[in-house]
């Protein structure tokens, strides 16, 4: 059983309304904005299920860091590699961060608790992931506003190095939770 506590904070990114900030500010047209979030949801969606069947044969703090490494690198490219070529391989790493992602917190989640209790663990879980993304949107914004994009982008990159650095601390933990 995996532990809940550590499912719930390696949620370290930050609403997919800055991809379409991010694409406005690179001069994509405005009837092309839907593809910002069309691309991003298609990755996200074409690698849900590998990933799934992935994270069923290996480590899933192991695929947690994979998906935050994912992030981290979209983080990256979205803040330092200018035009289209950056924002189309950071919205496309921001997908496949999902993909890894996504399911892999659902799957903890329902193992961490009893079936009884999964509905509330659910509720909570989306609850508290909820309010985390609307703060971590809120200090996006005032980052975006304040100081522009790249640190925006940058910040959230080293967000999501200290989730890695807490997994990679509770690694053991978790894996010992997985085997029980």
């Amino acid at each position: 059983m995996a532990d809940i506590g550590a499912v719930t904070w390696p949620h370290a990114r930050f609403s997919e309304a800055f991809l379409i900030l991010r694409a406005e500010e690179v001069g994509l047209a405005l009837m092309l904005m839907p593809l910002v979030l069309v691309g991003m949801n298609a990755v996200y969606a074409m690698s849900a299920w590998p990933a799934g069947v992935l994270s069923d044969r290996m480590s899933r703090p192991a695929m947690l860091i994979a998906g935050l490494g994912l992030l981290i690198a979209a983080d990256l490219i979205l803040a330092l590699v200018p035009g289209y070529f950056g924002l189309g391989a950071g919205i496309a790493l921001w997908g496949l961060h999902m993909g890894l992602t996504q399911g892999l917190l659902a799957a903890l989640v329902a193992e961490a608790v009893p079936a009884e209790l999964r509905g509330t663990a659910f509720g909570m879980f989306n609850l508290i992931t909820g309010v985390a993304l609307l703060l971590a949107s809120v200090v996006a914004g005032a980052l975006w506003q304040g100081i522009g994009s790249a640190a925006t982008f940058l910040t959230g990159a080293a967000f999501a190095s200290i989730a890695v650095l807490g997994l990679i601390a509770l690694r053991h933990r978790l894996a010992l939770a997985d085997a029980t």
